[in-house]
């Protein structure tokens, strides 16, 4: 039998007695707090928090809840959010040609390693480009790069297909500023260089050019400046002037598998809150 369980989050203004607040809500209710982090800014002033709790049977239904906490969060003009743990996210993955990182979530996916629905693949490449792939009855569509309405119908299947979080698997493909202000918060990209680093094409081959001896990549939230959102996840590997470009396209296609993976699983288990121009994240 599965165990029930509530994450709670919440970001607001610091002040004295939050934290009493929240604990002394569950405690009435009986709640058993299985995980408990938080964190105050003292440059932004805000305070942040996370909670793993077991609600009594009598208390397990969420909706209401989510309507008792909100009389606590009012006063403390909380943005919070109260999810039952066994209740999976529902992701699109984005691609383009450069497959790895996809064929990695795929992978972590099957296994169980990430627990999500997968409700679509959205590619810039016809499905014969992936038939290497088994993407068994996970919705493959085909959104070519110069189509018109490409925005409206990206947005119109997002809708539709009920989706929570957004990944660009390195989906080489720009998205508008207005659609990337209506997927604020929930859509992430993996991106082939150590922000702030070496932007635009080729990244690898500025980077040997200029002889660095570190290179990464980077996962951050997507906002309409291009490449500029809250950083989530970085990771580096060493490299030196024996390397070639294409040794660093090699690293670097590994590093960004395993940054996009440890970002989905912060992610899925609700540990990255947005804080301005940067994120809290709380570790496993």
């Amino acid at each position: 039998m599965t165990t029930t369980e509530f994450v709670l989050t919440l970001s607001c203004p610091d002040r004295p007695g939050i934290f009493a607040a929240v604990s002394g809500h569950l405690a009435a209710r009986g709640d058993n707090v299985l995980e408990a982090q938080q964190f105050g800014d003292t440059e932004t002033g805000r305070f942040f928090m996370r909670l793993v709790f077991q609600p009594l049977p009598s208390e397990m239904m969420l909706v209401r809840r989510q309507a008792d906490f909100s009389v606590i969060a009012g006063p403390f003009d909380m943005q919070w959010q109260l999810r039952d743990r066994n209740e999976r996210h529902r992701v699109l993955l984005l691609v383009s040609k450069f497959d790895h990182c996809l064929v990695d979530v795929l992978y972590r996916w099957r296994i169980g390693e990430l627990p999500m629905e997968i409700s679509g693949i959205v590619a810039n490449h016809p499905r014969e480009t992936y038939r290497h792939l088994d993407f068994d009855d996970i919705p493959f569509h085909y959104l070519p790069a110069d189509a018109a309405s490409k925005d409206a119908e990206l947005w119109a299947l997002i809708q539709q297909s009920r989706t929570d979080l957004i990944v660009l698997a390195r989906y080489m493909q720009v998205l508008s500023s207005t659609l990337a202000a209506k997927l604020a918060g929930r859509c992430i990209n993996i991106h082939h260089s150590f922000l702030p680093g070496f932007k635009g094409a080729r990244p690898y081959h500025q980077a040997h050019r200029r002889g660095v001896k570190l290179i990464g990549a980077t996962t951050h939230f997507v906002t309409a400046a291009l490449d500029e959102g809250p950083i989530i996840e970085q990771d580096i590997e060493r490299v030196s002037h024996h390397h070639t470009p294409e040794d660093m396209i090699r690293i670097g296609r590994d590093i960004e598998r395993r940054v996009l993976a440890r970002t989905l699983r912060l992610y899925l288990d609700d540990r990255i809150l947005l804080n301005g121009n940067k994120t809290v994240v709380f570790s496993s």
